[in-house]
């Protein structure tokens, strides 16, 4: 969901289709939202001169747009040898299998019900095809079983929907956790600092340059929504929904169902830490 100002380093304009590293090819998917921006980011890595690729989030399932992901590669010179998944949302998730079907390839991802093969991903694996090397950061609190992918030759990190493009992401509660978002975030900056990760390629939106800053914003989003919570919370507004209104005043709308996702997040976190 999307609900702030721009971020660091971002790009004004119409996310498109094609290259945004050395590495990293952009196939946008036909599915525009307001919970999906521009469309889900649907990612082809290869390393240069290899005939193989990778392919994050396939994406929904629609036929014409993993038919496109397919031609995209074969324009390149590529073959798909192997189809991994950030998260389950459908958006993202919900194509793999007939992805699989299309390409013949293995599905990896953290939650085994989404795998389609013997092999899973899971904190500190490193997935090499053809050359490419990525790394698998976990990164929770969006979904239980959201990932990142270190992409070290390019100073890159795909972070699904833990980092959008544009704007911020919710807290999917139950299921997501904002201690485990947090934690996340933490670790993303950590990769900014320590790797040398300056390029998010994300789930949604356009590349952000300025992976740093994108992280530094999120946190101060997040800390600053946290505040408002507590304070709204101690002026007598107790359900999810009365928080929503009162706190997410200035955000569309249509997207108080995901908002009201969050706050229910950050109500469980203020408990948890006896804050209310």
């Amino acid at each position: 969901m999307s609900d702030a100002a721009a971020l660091p380093g971002q790009p004004r304009g119409l996310v498109v289709s094609g290259p945004a590293t050395e590495r990293a090819v952009n196939v946008l998917a036909p599915n525009p939202s307001a919970m999906t921006l521009d469309g889900t980011n649907t990612w082809l890595l290869s390393e240069p001169g290899s005939g193989l690729a990778v392919v994050v989030d396939p994406g929904p399932l629609d036929d014409g747009h993993l038919r496109h992901v397919i031609d995209t590669a074969e324009k390149l010179g590529k073959r798909i040898a192997l189809t991994l998944l950030t998260h389950g949302h459908p958006d993202h998730a919900e194509g793999a299998g007939r992805f699989a079907e299309l390409t013949g390839t293995a599905v990896r991802a953290l939650d085994p019900a989404l795998r389609l093969g013997d092999e899973g991903l899971g904190a500190g694996d490193v997935v090499t095809v053809g050359g490419l090397e990525l790394r698998v950061v976990p990164t929770p609190g969006h979904t239980s079983d959201s990932l990142s992918f270190h992409l070290p030759a390019d100073r890159a990190v795909l972070t699904g929907d833990t980092i959008l493009g544009r704007g911020t992401t919710m807290v999917a509660h139950p299921d997501g956790r904002l201690g485990d978002y947090l934690d996340s975030l933490r670790r993303l900056r950590s990769l900014t600092v320590d790797d040398g990760v300056h390029t998010v390629l994300p789930g949604h939106g356009p590349v952000l340059e300025d992976a740093q800053g994108a992280v530094e914003f999120y946190l101060a989003h997040r800390a600053s929504r946290l505040a408002q919570v507590e304070t709204a919370v101690e002026a007598g507004y107790r359900t999810a929904a009365e928080v929503v209104a009162h706190v997410y005043a200035d955000v569309d709308r249509s997207l108080w169902p995901a908002a009201e996702l969050s706050v229910r997040a950050q109500l469980e976190y203020l408990r948890e830490h006896g804050l209310v």
